[in-house]
């Protein structure tokens, strides 16, 4: 009777150790995904993602809620390239899985002044931090405007950027 009482309370005791033994994983795991989506937020915030893609975030040094933060804005960019607009990434990335996402951003182009090399360089755990952050944020929106071809004269507003000087050679 002894032994089988012992047994009993060793086989109890492995049992709440090994149920306590899962609960920090657990929370391993979501510290993990928190911390990956503070991440993406520290990388979107030094990156200057939300400079372009936050309506009045540069204008408001930055105080703007989360809440609005990445679904693009009205405000344009012209130059020779015509007026391009900072999309909104929420509803850009609300349809794509994470690994897409990084297959995307190794191969992403756009006019300027979307430095999009950058995107293309960023370490892949970046990359997925970025998009954890961006899919964390919410209701994507709607669309930014279209692009505006250099002919056509955009009915927003807009920032003007100057042709390059011609230089010798080019």
């Amino acid at each position: 009777m002894v032994h089988a009482t012992r047994k009993l309370l060793i086989t109890g005791l492995i049992a709440v150790g090994l149920t306590g033994a899962t609960r920090p994983a657990r929370a391993a795991e979501t510290d993990t995904s928190a911390a990956m989506i503070e991440r993406g937020r520290y990388l979107a915030q030094l990156a200057g993602c939300n400079d372009c893609h936050t309506a009045d975030y540069l204008m408001n040094n930055g105080e703007i809620p989360e809440s609005r933060w990445l679904i693009g804005d009205s405000f344009g960019w012209r130059g020779p390239w015509g007026t391009t607009y900072p999309s909104n990434l929420r509803l850009f990335l609300k349809d794509m899985s994470e690994d897409e996402w990084v297959q995307v951003a190794r191969t992403l182009k756009r006019r300027p002044p979307m430095p999009w090399y950058t995107v293309n360089r960023m370490h892949e755990d970046d990359l997925r931090a970025l998009y954890r952050f961006i899919r964390s944020l919410g209701e994507p929106g709607k669309p930014a405007p279209a692009y505006v071809p250099p002919d056509r004269e955009p009915s927003t507003l807009y920032a003007l950027f100057p042709s390059p000087p011609k230089q010798n050679g080019r």
